[in-house]
């Protein structure tokens, strides 16, 4: 018996023979052409009409008694997780928000570094660990501008700061860098301030004040002409 495929017409009625293979091949060609398919739902629309159907049905189960209600409630968490699964790795974790880092004596700009430093002192023996940091790290950055290995510059982070001061004491380079992290950790509320946080900044100040700085080389002087005078 012929199957579908097998024979085909031709426009004046004449059969056409064309084998079975081909004729299958020929049907799936035109099934996937795109002109059928450009109404058809997005995967992102399917995979949202999937989640949404599945809720329903969810919901409409935790409105039931008994072993159903369970049911839809455990299904309902299981689709919420999903769905909390797919936004995370769509839009990726959480970040934190960018912080502002300000000048790191704050708006009523620089006093003197034993000013600072007693001001850090009071704070420190009220157990105000906050404030206690912060003036503390002020007084270590104005003493370095004050005996000039820092240049007295508006507007320098404290960040900023440790990486100028750390160039000419080199070998506190790292202690600086962590002692302005600790400022920044805490003067933006990041972090708690506690006696350690203050007695670390505290101790690098008075060590910072026996250092000397580290000197460039002098340039070496340029070499004598060869020729005789004229």
């Amino acid at each position: 018996m012929p199957n579908w495929g097998d024979r085909l017409l031709a426009a004046g009625g004449a059969p056409v023979t064309v084998p079975r293979d081909p004729a299958r091949e020929a049907a799936r060609d035109e099934l996937l052409d795109a002109e059928y398919h450009k109404h058809d739902p997005s995967v992102l629309q399917r995979v949202t009409d999937w989640i949404y159907d599945h809720i329903a049905k969810a919901l409409d189960s935790i409105s039931g008694d008994g072993t159903t209600g369970t049911t839809g409630l455990v299904l309902f968490l299981i689709v919420a997780v999903l769905i909390g699964g797919a936004v995370w790795w769509r839009l990726g974790a959480p970040r934190r928000a960018a912080r502002t880092v300000q000048d790191v004596y704050g708006a009523d700009g620089p006093r003197s570094a034993d000013q600072y430093r007693t001001d850090a002192a009071g704070h420190a023996a009220a157990g105000r660990w906050t404030e206690a940091v912060r003036e503390q790290m002020r007084a270590l950055v104005r003493g370095l501008e004050e005996r000039t290995l820092l240049d007295n510059r508006p507007g320098r982070t404290a960040d900023e700061a440790a990486a100028e001061a750390g160039r000419a004491l080199p070998e506190h380079a790292a202690a600086l860098a962590a002692a302005a992290r600790t400022f920044d950790d805490i003067a933006y509320g990041e972090r708690t301030a506690d006696q350690s946080a203050y007695r670390l900044l505290h101790e690098l100040d008075r060590t910072l004040e026996r250092t000397r700085p580290v000197l460039a080389p002098p340039a070496p002087a340029p070499a004598p002409s060869s020729g005789g005078a004229a």
